[in-house]
Parts: structure tokens; C-alpha cells; sequence
């Protein structure tokens, strides 16, 4: 399987192991939660999409990579204990806490939450001395003589053994206790990720262009050559960084992270070209419909190779402002239920839907003051903080939610510093509706521009490319990425639905399914 079902089969092994019954009782009992262990090559992405789980699931993550850990981090010093058997004294060996299980403990507290996901990763490649130990937690769920708590699922992954001489098979005792599957790479897969995660453009493009490069580990001469998806992403991060800072991306950097000299080289020569097309086409000319005819025969007469690349700069801008809309609107709807919270508290007026907006507005009527709204908005930020904060201690604070809490606290510190600036009139109420008031109409006419945006770029393609494969793959890319179809799903796209339509996209995914269906494979 690739590696998003892995995600779904993963999330939907947790989902019944933690359902229970109406006594709170788990339905599939606690010794007969099968561990779940997945074999894939490194770097695939096995620990991303667990914290991805832990974050959609809202439940904690503990990581460790097992290659890391001696027996006795892992198992617990030893130590003599007195006990009494049958009225007479005897000396007993006990263990410490292990090192894994106390980082639970410490993680149910910080955090708050009671269940969780223990990911052990490399657990096929430990060392003589923990295998043992480690096959015994495998099969009863116990390090030492201590238990992992109740509500935490084992997840645990290992590399097939062409890329690991460390790596152990386990006995069938052990797999017969185990959920066993197998993960393989897929680039058609990790491209909604790539979008969702900021992954550079041309990275993007130049994989488009070369699906078989995005992962292959070989041996020569000069020893393993490898590309990864980690490899790619860590790659698109420098890069934004070094644009940033205008430094030269040059073969050195990409050589530190693609080790692979074909693939490394290669990309270079594209990350080049790449710039210049950055250059010739001027990308917001045709987001906002004013592509220069001269433009416009250029990309029409075009190379697969530049056409691909036109269509990455074109969904890269877009993207950004995607990612940037959605965010808003989350962020416009928490902090419309903070100041709701308080207003309800103070007295303050009532709730009413402004003009235009899914988002909720308020109208001053009642009394308030500038000491009141600022220790209600204080008290707000730090539920705010607080909630953050137990997400970031149970390690399953996702990057979009992540920078929905900060641009959240920055927007209620904002009417904070409303409530202390004398010279503005009004009572604070007013001065922090009217603040809220713009910032609603900045985000509806960033949405509008975009929306605009988004009609350009389906001109530009039809008027350039008609509705050849370019369109396939224009509306393609649009359906792989989260914040495009949040966006298109919340303010809608008349060319996306009129293109879908007649390019039968949905269409073609609902038969699929039906036969699906038809088959009893549901």
C-alpha cells in the first residue's frame, strides 16, 4: 500500500482500539490491541503521517527511533527489592521506569490526555541485547514489570532489509501477534502533502516532470546514493530559505540533501531553467488576466518540460493565497467565539450577521470598559495559550493549526492594545467592532481577489493550451490540494465547475467507486 493508506488504515486501527463500550470499557480488549507494524523504506514518510493521526485524532504522540536506545533505557535499571513470600524474606530484582514508558507519563500529564499513540520506529534493527526485551513489549505490552497504560496504541515501523544490515526478522510467534503491512513509495501520493506543506515549486515540478526520481536508493562504487522524500522536503526548506536570503542555489546545497549525483545534478540543471521561466513569465500578469500576447504564444508553443513549469509558478502563487484565505477564516471564526464569550459576559450587545460574510459581527449596545475588555481579552489568550500548549506537549499541534493559534493570539492581542490607547474614542466595544469590522472586510476582498485570481488562471490556460492535457492536470493538481478545494468548497469557482464537468473528473470518481461498490469491496 502507499503511504496515505497506510495513514487510513493506521487511523482506523486507533479509532477501534480506543471506541468503547457505554461502561468505558474498550471493545476490543487491551491485551488484544495487535500492535501495528509497518515496513517501509526510510525516509517514505512513516513519522509524518503519525503526526498527522495524533493531530487529526487529537490524541498524544510519543517517538522514539529504537536504534537510539540501549537495554537498559529501554527496559529499566535493575535493582534489589525486599518482599515477603509466604512470611519469609526474599530478595527480588526490580527494574526502574523505562525511559519510553516514563516519557508517557510525563506526556498524559503535561498534556492532559489519557490516550495516545507510542511510535517506535526502526524496531526491527535494535541492538542483540534489546531484541529480547523488545519482542517481550511487542507481545505483552510491558517493559521491565511495568505496562504501558491502558489507551495507548503500539505503532511501530521498520526498514525492509536491502536498505538496513542491522535489520531482524521476527519470529512468527511475533508476527502472529502483530498488524503487519508493507509501504511503498508513490509520488502521485505525497503531492497533496507537498501542497500542503509549502514544498518548493520547482521541486514539485521538476518530480512532475520525473515521478521516478522522487525516491530510489542504489549501490556504486563510491557507495548508496539515495533520494527520499525526506530528502525532498528538507531540500524545498533550504531553498525558500537561501531565495530568502538570496543566496546562490547551487549543486552544493542540492548534493547535501539529493546524494543521488544523477537525480542531484539533473535537478540543478532544472532548478535553473526554473528561474529563468520565473523570469520570462510574468506570473501575476496572469493571475490578474493581463498576459501580454507575446507571453501567451511563448507558453503555447512551449516544451512539455516549460509548460509543466508554468503551471507549478501559476499553483504556487495560488497556493499561497489558498493556504492564506482558509487560515484567515478559521482564525476570523476563533476569535469571533472569544469575543462573543466575552461580550455575552459584559453585556455588551448582541450578535448579528454583517453583510456579505459567513463570519458572525456584533453591535455595541450596553456598557463596558477599557480595564473589563482588556482582562477578558488577557484571560482569552491564555485559555488560548494553555490549549496550545497541551497540544504542543502531546505532540499533535499540526502546522496549519499551529499558525491558526498564533495569527488568533495576534489578532486578540491586537484589540488588547485597543483597549489602551486613549486618544481613540468610543467605548472599547466600539473601537474593537470596528477593528474586527475591517479586518472582515480586508479578508472578503482577499477572498474576492483570489477568487478572480483562481477565473484568470483558467482564462489564461484555455486561451493558451484549450483544454488539452494541461487542463487535465491544472484541475488535477486544484483536486489534490487540501486548501484549493477548502477554498473552492467555501466561496466556490464557476470555471472549476464547469471544467470538472466537462473533463468528467468527478464523474470518473464516482463510477469508480459505484464499481467498487458493485464488487463488495466497501
Amino acid at each position: 500500500m502507499n503511504i496515505r493508506e497506510a495513514k487510513e488504515e493506521i487511523a482506523r486501527s486507533v479509532a477501534i482500539y480506543l471506541d468503547k463500550n457505554e461502561f468505558g470499557e474498550y471493545n476490543i480488549p487491551y491485551m488484544k490491541q495487535r500492535p501495528i507494524f509497518m515496513v517501509g523504506a526510510p525516509g517514505i514518510g512513516k513519522t509524518a503521517i503519525m503526526e498527522q493521526i495524533a493531530s487529526e485524532l487529537d490524541i498524544a504522540l510519543v517517538s522514539y527511533s529504537m536504534t537510539h536506545h540501549t537495554r537498559q533505557s529501554a527496559l529499566g535499571l535493575p535493582f534489589i527489592e525486599e518482599k515477603q513470600f509466604g512470611g519469609k524474606k526474599a530478595m527480588v530484582s526490580e527494574y526502574t521506569m523505562s525511559e519510553i514508558l516514563a516519557s508517557v507519563y510525563r506526556i498524559m500529564e503535561e498534556s492532559g490526555k489519557r490516550e495516545g499513540i507510542l511510535f517506535l520506529d526502526e524496531i526491527n534493527c535494535v541492538s542483540e541485547t534489546l531484541a529480547p526485551a523488545m519482542l517481550l513489549f511487542l507481545q505483552y505490552k510491558t517493559f521491565g514489570n511495568r505496562r504501558l497504560p491502558e489507551g495507548w496504541v503500539i505503532v511501530t515501523a521498520g526498514n525492509p532489509p536491502q536498505y538496513n544490515k542491522s535489520v531482524k526478522e521476527f519470529d512468527v510467534a511475533t508476527l502472529d501477534r502483530l498488524k503487519c503491512f508493507t509501504v511503498e513509495e508513490d509520488f502521485s501520493v505525497w503531492k497533496p502533502y507537498a501542497y500542503g506543506n509549502g514544498i518548493h515549486a520547482a521541486v514539485i515540478a521538476f518530480l512532475e516532470i520525473n515521478p521516478e526520481w522522487f525516491y530510489s536508493i542504489r549501490t556504486t562504487v563510491d557507495g548508496a546514493q539515495y533520494v527520499t522524500a525526506r530528502g525532498w522536503e528538507d531540500l524545498s526548506r533550504a531553498i525558500s530559505v537561501y531565495e530568502k536570503k538570496h543566496f546562490p542555489v547551487d549543486r552544493r546545497l542540492i548534493g547535501q540533501y539529493i546524494t543521488d549525483t544523477e537525480v542531484a545534478g539533473k535537478f540543478g540543471i532544472y532548478y535553473d531553467l526554473f528561474q529563468k521561466y520565473q523570469s520570462a513569465y510574468q506570473v501575476e500578469d496572469i493571475l490578474q488576466g493581463k498576459a501580454a500576447e507575446n507571453l501567451v504564444e511563448r507558453a503555447a508553443g512551449a516544451g512539455f518540460d516549460e509548460r509543466i513549469s508554468l503551471l507549478g509558478l501559476i499553483l504556487e502563487k495560488l497556493n499561497l493565497r489558498f493556504a492564506r484565505d482558509v487560515n484567515q477564516e478559521a482564525v476570523l471564526e476563533r476569535v469571533v467565539r472569544s469575543l462573543r464569550q466575552i461580550k455575552k459576559q459584559t453585556g455588551a450587545g448582541r450578535a448579528v450577521p454583517p453583510a456579505g460574510t459567513k463570519i458572525v459581527g456584533f453591535e455595541s449596545a450596553g456598557a463596558d470598559t477599557d480595564a473589563m475588555w482588556y482582562q477578558m481579552l488577557e484571560k482569552q489568550c491564555g485559555e488560548i495559550r494553555t490549549e496550545r500548549s497541551r497540544k504542543e506537549a502531546a505532540n499533535s499541534l499540526g502546522l496549519k493549526l499551529r499558525m491558526e493559534y498564533r495569527d488568533t493570539l495576534a489578532l486578540l492581542e491586537k484589540y488588547m492594545a485597543e483597549c489602551t490607547d486613549e486618544k481613540k474614542p468610543g467605548k472599547p466595544f466600539q473601537r474593537i467592532k470596528k477593528a474586527f469590522d475591517a479586518g472582515v472586510k480586508t479578508h472578503q476582498n482577499q477572498v474576492q481577489e483570489t477568487k478572480r485570481f483562481l477565473e484568470n488562471s483558467f482564462d489564461f490556460m484555455e486561451h493558451t493550451w484549450g483544454k488539452g492535457q494541461e487542463m487535465v492536470l491544472f484541475m488535477t493538481e486544484l483536486t489534490a490540494s487540501e486548501d484549493s478545494m477548502l477554498f473552492i468548497e467555501m466561496w466556490g469557482c464557476d470555471s472549476y465547475f464547469k471544467y470538472n464537468q466537462e473533463l468528467l473528473i468527478y464523474d470518473v470518481h464516482r463510477n469508480l467507486q459505484r464499481e467498487i461498490a458493485d464488487l463488495g469491496l466497501e
